[in-house]
């Protein structure tokens, strides 16, 4: 999740929701969010430990913090020096996992077919948007954290993309590499008012309305293909901070050619189907984990039985 978060156009909750740990992750945002933290400003520390879903939360912030702090700079380098390959092995994550997805509405009727075609045509626009200059001030720092925090469990949104568009992306990952503890502070409040607010909206949507908001969200995944497509070509440069030429604006092509770049991309992206068919294949969610709604937990295992028929 953390490394698909570090990559504009690609979204954590996409990794999440293939890894059937989506719905879980809400629920847990939301009870760290609401009794947790009503728990621990009442002063009952045991009993907030206590309700705390901490074995599925703990290595989950691990691993993504882990990623953040020690993936930026590769992931910043194959980004400038083999985009092709990057794009390739993602386009291919995301087109299985649209496959993958799409099982988990049990019956696709003529509503979640709309609200699926409508979501996909909303992602398409919202990733071909030109990034924007906006202010640095404390104030938008925050926004900014809690507008790409949302989108960065929302599958199909990126939240890099997002803070492209916004013209933060460049900042964040430039304090994230040198440690700038004010800049990550300000995004980080930001981004926990922001999960607190959108878990419970969502966790509200898949209790009373679970098919649609999955034909949504593999919508939203559908649209994103387009921010990944491995061959683009550059309408529009500027130089970032560090003195580099960085595209702004890009239009989809095919290859220029079908040679060696082009077999190792379809490799690649073959690859990342592989990973994720074979991801849904193990299961990896626990189904009778104590940390998970029970609400959601049936609503998962109708899905998953639905799958199997």
């Amino acid at each position: 999740m953390g490394a698909a978060d570090l990559v504009p156009g690609v979204s954590g909750g996409t990794i999440a929701f293939i890894a059937g740990i989506y719905e879980e992750l809400i629920y847990s945002i939301k009870k760290i969010s609401g009794e947790v933290l009503k728990l621990v400003l009442q002063l009952k520390i045991k009993e907030a430990i206590k309700e705390t879903p901490l074995g599925f939360l703990v290595p989950l912030f691990l691993g993504v913090a882990s990623a953040f702090l020690f993936l930026s700079r590769g992931l910043a380098y194959l980004l400038e020096a083999h985009p092709v390959y990057l794009w390739s092995l993602f386009f291919g994550l995301i087109l299985a996992s649209v496959w993958v997805v799409k099982k988990r509405v049990v019956t696709w009727d003529w509503w979640d077919i709309g609200v699926f075609a409508i979501s996909a045509i909303a992602s398409y626009l919202l990733v071909g948007l030109v990034p924007t200059h906006t202010p640095s001030t404390y104030a938008f720092m925050f926004l900014t954290g809690a507008i790409a925090i949302c989108a960065m469990i929302l599958p199909g949104v990126s939240g890099s993309f997002l803070l492209l568009v916004m013209g933060k992306y460049e900042q964040i990952l430039t304090a994230l590499v040198e440690r700038d503890i004010a800049t990550l502070a300000l995004v980080g409040l930001g981004a926990v008012v922001g999960l607190s607010v959108f878990s419970r909206i969502v966790s509200y949507l898949f209790e009373r309305y679970h098919d649609v908001v999955v034909a949504v969200l593999t919508g939203f995944m559908v649209g994103s293909l387009r921010k990944v497509w491995p061959w683009k070509e550059i309408i529009t440069t500027r130089i970032n901070s560090e003195g580099h030429v960085v595209p702004v604006v890009e239009r989809n092509i095919l290859p220029d050619s079908y040679g060696s770049e082009f077999l190792l991309s379809i490799g690649l992206a073959v690859i990342g189907a592989v990973l994720i068919l074979r991801l849904d294949k193990l299961h990896v969610v626990d189904e009778h984990t104590e940390d998970v709604d029970p609400e959601l937990a049936k609503k998962h295992a109708r899905a998953l039985k639905g799958q199997k028929h």
